[in-house]
């Protein structure tokens, strides 16, 4: 992960990376894992499309499998992986599953983005 505008998350500092920093810049959260196959194939893909936003979204990763992290799996009701979760100003807004194209991501982000609508 060379990019500023990407960084691993956990349950310790989920709060303060996701819900805190989605009040000034949307974060998208990549729930995944590391023996799940359209994790990896979504993974570059995410990379790429975060470092084209250039700073005006960032792209939390959230490792299920480590420590606590899948007690946040739970709690957003996450049902399989990769799941994306969009958040703005503290709440979710929307999400999306599975292993997706750059064009579809680049689609989700400008449909469901508020704090993007006006760039």
């Amino acid at each position: 992960m060379a990019s500023t505008h990407l960084f691993n998350v956990n349950l310790d500092d989920f709060d303060e990376k996701v819900i805190q920093t989605s009040h000034t810049i949307p974060v998208l959260v990549d729930f995944w894992a590391d023996w799940c196959g359209p994790c990896i194939v979504i993974a570059p893909i995410l990379e790429k499309i975060i470092n084209d936003y250039n700073g005006t979204i960032q792209l939390a990763k959230l490792e299920v499998d480590e420590d606590e992290n899948m007690k946040l799996a739970g709690k957003y009701q996450v049902r399989g992986f990769p799941t994306i979760i969009l958040f703005e100003k503290g709440i979710e807004v929307e999400r999306f599953s599975s292993a997706q194209s750059y064009s579809y991501i680049d689609q989700f982000i400008q449909q469901y983005s508020v704090l993007l609508k006006n760039i």
